[in-house]
């Protein structure tokens, strides 16, 4: 039997990424997509390329369902959650922020939704905090450092797509600006910090300070990391580390050739390639921040919690040009 869906603020772009990939999923049925500002309208009427995928209008109304997907804008998870009481047998999986740094909400305990490193608590759990898109992309790159406790000083820049902004229209996601242009933003003090902090901290014997400097890409989708570290390990055993603590990740790809952002954009991948000069190390991760980044990696968790295979719906072809 099919697991029901629903899906709470559909018409952004982390929603509507979802209902792409789960109407091709074979174990689930969407049974409502809701939305306040939208409601009453076709969502292939909000994003055509889902015209004949999904056939859905959007409403303002709920109905019980086996999971429930919340992709509401930052700190509104909780607020919703207070104003609609969900079935404590319920999965949940917020792709908001509320809860990746605590889990602890009435009767649930949030389970950061890292699968490489958390697998097994995401499995036996009804309520997933799902990772933010930089925050996914740094720490796959640092975490197997920092469990040999090789973490020190982080220098670390990452690229993202105006997606990751959101759907709402910014005066730095407005063509006209994006295009043929790049920024740092949120230098030194990105929200992402704090959450990576908290996950790499568990594993490196002393505390790691993070110096991240954000981009904005002038792209749609994707995101590209580079952290700079010290290390005195030859870089065969650096890669060697690598390869082993992910040896068991699905959706996570170790190269020693030079990657690129198109490797892993429209799908649910991590690739990681690392450089090395002196006693420096360069780790470069890639991730699409929409898949890997935000839904895919809640649909990667879905079927972790349900005892599915982890690429079920999840097997995406790189958009390669």
């Amino acid at each position: 039997m099919k697991k029901s869906v629903g899906i709470i603020g559909a018409n952004g772009y982390t929603g509507s990424e979802l209902v792409r990939l789960l109407a091709f999923h074979p174990n689930i049925e969407l049974k409502f997509l809701f939305s306040r500002s939208n409601s009453g309208v076709k969502i292939s009427e909000l994003y055509p390329d889902l015209d004949s995928i999904c056939d859905l209008v959007l409403t303002n109304e709920i109905s019980e369902t086996d999971i429930l997907f919340l992709c509401l804008p930052h700190k509104e998870s909780q607020n919703w959650l207070n104003e609609n009481p969900v079935s404590e047998e319920t999965l949940v999986i917020d792709l908001g922020n509320d809860f990746r740094l605590e889990g602890n909400f009435g009767n649930r305990n949030f389970v950061y939704g890292l699968p490489e490193i958390y697998f097994n608590k995401i499995k036996n759990s009804k309520s997933i905090a799902n990772p933010g898109c930089f925050a996914t992309a740094i720490q796959l790159a640092l975490l197997p450092l920092a469990k040999e406790n090789l973490l020190n000083d982080v220098y670390t820049t990452g690229i993202t797509g105006s997606t990751g902004a959101g759907q709402s229209l910014q005066p730095t996601t407005h063509f006209t600006w994006r295009n043929d242009n790049i920024s740092a933003y949120k230098t030194l003090n990105h929200q992402h910090v704090d959450e990576i902090l908290k996950q790499v901290n568990l594993l490196n014997e002393k505390d790691v300070e993070l110096n991240f400097v954000p981009w904005r890409g002038d792209f749609a989708r994707g995101i590209f990391t580079s952290s700079i570290i010290e290390c005195d390990l030859e870089l065969d055993k650096i890669y060697n580390l690598y390869k082993d603590f992910y040896k068991d990740s699905h959706f996570v790809k170790i190269s020693e050739k030079s990657i690129d952002m198109k490797q892993v954009v429209n799908t649910n991948f991590c690739v990681i390639q690392i450089e090395k000069q002196g006693n420096k190390i360069a780790v470069h991760s890639a991730i699409d921040n929409l898949l890997k980044g935000a839904s895919g990696q809640a649909v990667q968790n879905m079927n972790i919690a349900n005892g599915w295979e982890q690429n079920l719906g999840l097997n995406l072809k790189p958009l390669a040009f």
